[in-house]
């Protein structure tokens, strides 16, 4: 902040101090110390205003509110340059100072028990109780608002409690995703294909793949759709249709691996348009062991008895 800024502010709050006193102080001026029944002249819907002084506990309780704020602003910074006199200001109070000061403070406490599980398997972790209440509170704050309290997913988002994995359920797999984030891209198909092609493509997934029956009154053909899609979508999808986790690209066997939904219309939306997944890296925001910790509590929501029956299908 400038010179001239920061003497702008201090003035302009010194002065109002000292002006909200003087204001005090002057009114009380020439009042009667007891109450009287004479009002001060005037009338509005018959009600009239007596001529009786502040009361003594709102009058200090108004010098005291004044003297708070003057002890405030010499303690802590408020008057532009001025850092005030208590220790740990010298750059200033800012919302990310603060911030920084906490977490410093929590990673001196919490730092060694991050480290210590930190440097265990991510499947050792997984079964550890006091491991995975942990976190679960780092997954409640940080990723339940994608993925759900209940790490099931929404739409766009895909269920953590399955064992349907874009990119591989592996311990570090999955830490990998965590740590360094994920971007997934399936590319628009209507300018290549059609719409005619897009409608079989999409027939062709949902009964040959999925094993599903076509809504009634649909002109679509999957006999043609297996024909592009061998063309165009097995380098990624394979020629099998159980996808590629090196490039992220979904099991299309499974109904539950397609998280922007897997009816007729939706597969067709999905392949006329694309779709682009985002998932933000962590390294940064929470670090190793704070990702080591997450890692173990995701891959221990889909090692329940739910998982283990989908994987023997």
């Amino acid at each position: 902040m400038t010179t001239f800024w920061s003497t702008y502010i201090s003035v302009l709050t010194i002065g109002s101090l000292i002006g909200l006193a003087w204001l005090l102080l002057s009114t009380r001026k020439g009042q009667s110390n007891s109450t009287t029944d004479q009002t001060m002249g005037h009338s509005f819907d018959g009600i009239e205003e007596y001529d009786n002084p502040l009361p003594k506990w709102w009058f200090w309780l108004f010098v005291g509110t004044l003297v708070f704020g003057a002890g405030y602003l010499v303690l802590y910074p408020g008057l532009g340059n001025w850092k005030g006199i208590l220790p740990g200001y010298e750059n200033g109070w800012t919302g990310a100072n603060e911030w920084q000061k906490e977490m410093e403070k929590a990673d001196a406490k919490f730092g060694p028990i991050f480290a210590r599980y930190a440097a265990m398997p991510v499947e050792e972790v997984a079964k550890d109780p006091q491991a995975l209440k942990m976190g679960g509170r780092l997954f409640a704050s940080n990723c339940s608002v994608c993925h759900g309290s209940d790490a099931k997913g929404a739409y766009g988002f895909p269920n953590l409690t399955d064992n349907d994995w874009r990119w591989g359920g592996e311990p570090e797999t999955i830490k990998a995703s965590i740590m360094n984030g994920r971007h997934g891209v399936m590319p628009a198909w209507a300018e290549v294909i059609g719409e005619q092609g897009v409608a079989d493509v999409a027939a062709f997934v949902l009964t040959n793949l999925d094993g599903r029956s076509l809504p009634e009154g649909v002109k679509a053909d999957p006999v043609k759709g297996q024909e592009i899609f061998a063309g165009n979508c097995v380098a990624c999808h394979g020629p099998e249709g159980k996808g590629t986790p090196a490039m992220g690209a979904p099991n299309l066997t499974h109904p539950q691996a397609f998280i922007y939904g897997s009816s007729f219309a939706q597969l067709q939306q999905t392949i006329r348009y694309g779709r682009q997944g985002q998932m933000p890296a962590q390294a940064e925001i929470q670090g190793n062991d704070k990702v080591h910790l997450l890692a173990a509590y995701v891959y221990s929501l889909s090692q329940n008895d739910a998982a283990e029956k989908l994987t023997a299908q």
